[in-house]
């Protein structure tokens, strides 16, 4: 008999793996809350582990550890996968699968398991935190080793009198506090779109709304004038973001495995948050402040994406992009309509653009026209010695 962790989300896939697992062995269902649950939610997700066999079934709130460790700095890099996807399940899954190995070493398991196919992204960033903390425990995988369907995880849950309802097993619905991912047969090919079903919620309002969100030192932490901590001002834009179905879309990347791979996904909150930072940004850093940080960031999100996380470049990386918010700091001015969100404007005492130096297009009040010019003769000398000494 082995003493397995398991990462139980209570989906379809890890049901299907503490089912068939807790047959001949220990196994020990660990969920890891990185957000999206409420605690209706967790009671039901606690009493179906129980139901399936579950030999013990722990929760783990890793929300703040979630923001603290990986959210803020996607905020503070702007982080979008492919200038659309603002990586909302895959940062959860380093924060799992390294809570994951510390609840397994505090309890001596023998296995780790988990429910990825061998055909998603999922499996890699699991087994690569799995193999570098915890090389001496050993990692079980049911759904990538047997190759199952999803028809194939249900006729097995009712042959063994698991009579649970099933019915959304149609759509992969992975939500947490970063956004909502979803996956079906829609985005299994590249010219259907998700139905309005597939997606949470349903609009709720359709007059339009105007909010203010406060960053301080390139943090969220106030809307409409009132302070709240990171985590509950995103919980708390992502709601009013869903009561206007902002933030749908459809990602399109190329997997670590190779093969290139869609996913649907709702994430108004982390994307008016990252839109509006960027806003502010724009007027408060440098030129090549804001150059340098679109490189590093984009490295960043890609290994953090790939599961690459531990590599000590990224928290090279974090350093410098902490440092580049000191003056990250003001409101911005924003109107939420049905579906989308316009940014107006922003409000910050870090404000470059200021008048005292100049108005574009209009005054310059800190140099005369002889330096303008002056300054563009130099500026033109490199390609006039190129142009005069290749000329044909």
């Amino acid at each position: 008999m082995k003493k397995i962790v398991l990462a139980y989300s209570g989906g379809l896939d890890t049901s299907y793996c503490l089912k068939k697992l807790s047959i001949d062995n220990e196994v020990h269902a660990v969920n890891i809350n990185t957000g999206g649950y409420t605690i209706e939610e967790s009671n039901k997700i606690k009493e179906k582990a129980i139901k399936l066999g579950a030999y013990s079934f722990t929760s783990i709130d890793a929300v703040d550890l979630f923001y603290n460790t990986i959210i803020k700095y996607l905020v503070f890099g702007n982080v979008l996968r492919n200038n659309t996807y603002p990586l909302s399940v895959s940062s959860e899954r380093t924060i799992q699968a390294m809570e994951i190995v510390n609840y397994a070493k505090k309890n001596k398991a023998t296995h780790i398991a988990h429910g990825s196919t061998g055909a998603g992204n999922d499996q890699v960033r699991f087994d690569t935190i799995f193999q570098i903390l915890a090389p001496e425990i050993k990692i079980l995988s049911p759904i990538r080793d047997l190759k199952l369907t999803r028809e194939e995880e249900i006729d097995f849950l009712n042959q063994q009198g698991i009579k649970l309802s099933w019915e959304k097993a149609k759509y992969s619905i992975n939500k947490g506090l970063w956004g909502t991912s979803v996956g079906g047969d829609e985005t299994l090919t590249s010219d259907l779109k998700l139905p309005s079903k597939a997606y949470p919620g349903s609009l709720k309002n359709k007059s339009s709304k105007e909010i203010t969100l406060t960053f301080k030192n390139g943090e969220i932490s106030g809307i409409n004038g009132e302070k709240y901590d990171p985590v509950t001002c995103i919980e708390l834009i992502s709601k009013q973001c869903n009561d206007y179905c902002i933030g749908r879309d459809i990602h399109v990347g190329d997997s670590i495995i190779g093969i290139k791979g869609r996913v649907g996904f709702q994430a108004g909150g982390p994307m008016l948050i990252i839109k509006s930072h960027h806003l502010l940004e724009k007027h408060t850093l440098t030129k090549w402040q804001q150059f340098q940080k679109d490189q590093l960031s984009n490295f960043y999100g890609m290994h953090l994406h790939e599961g690459q996380y531990l590599d000590p470049v990224l928290r090279d990386i974090e350093s410098f992009l902490q440092s580049s918010q000191i003056n990250v700091n003001g409101d911005v001015h924003i109107t939420l309509h049905p579906f989308r969100f316009e940014l107006n404007g922003i409000c910050s005492k870090n404000d470059l653009m200021n008048r005292e130096f100049g108005t574009y297009g209009e005054i310059n009040n800190k140099w005369s026209a002889d330096d303008a010019k002056g300054f563009i003769k130099i500026v033109s000398n490199q390609n006039k010695i190129h142009q005069y000494v290749n000329k044909k």
